[in-house]
């Protein structure tokens, strides 16, 4: 069999299924739920990711997207083409562990800008969140 195309992404927030921005995943392929090592925060009607080893885990879903999907997930995040300056996220590349232990390189989009603790998702879990203003 030959290796799949496109790049893994792992979302963990509104892009997640079930969350208020997963239309934005039609057309990519889902591959696992997992979870990366790090802390989750309310940033606004959004999340924000610290990937940090060793602390708490952020659950979410990994995809399957083609080349014109990520750049399109990247202009959502504020991440635009050479211009890395003022962007509140980075894509990074972050282990994931899927529920059967697997665990695989992909893509995540990681905050970049100041966290309040008292705002901090300790379930790791978005969607438990609920609406958020």
């Amino acid at each position: 069999m030959s290796e799949e195309v496109g790049e893994l992404v792992f979302v963990y927030g509104t892009l997640r299924r079930g969350g208020s921005n997963s239309f934005r995943m039609n057309g990519a392929e889902f591959v696992a739920a997992g979870q990366v090592e790090g802390r989750l925060y309310v940033i606004s009607w959004y999340p924000g990711l610290v990937l940090e080893r060793g602390l708490e885990t952020v659950k979410g879903d990994v995809f399957r997207v083609g080349a014109g999907q990520l750049a399109a997930l990247d202009e959502f995040e504020g991440i635009s083409a050479n211009e890395i300056e003022g962007a509140e996220y980075r894509r990074v590349k972050a282990e994931v562990t899927t529920g059967d232990g697997e665990v695989m390189l992909a893509w995540a989009y990681e905050w970049k800008g100041p966290v309040e603790e008292a705002k901090r998702v300790s379930s790791g879990d978005w969607l438990q969140v609920g609406a958020i203003g």
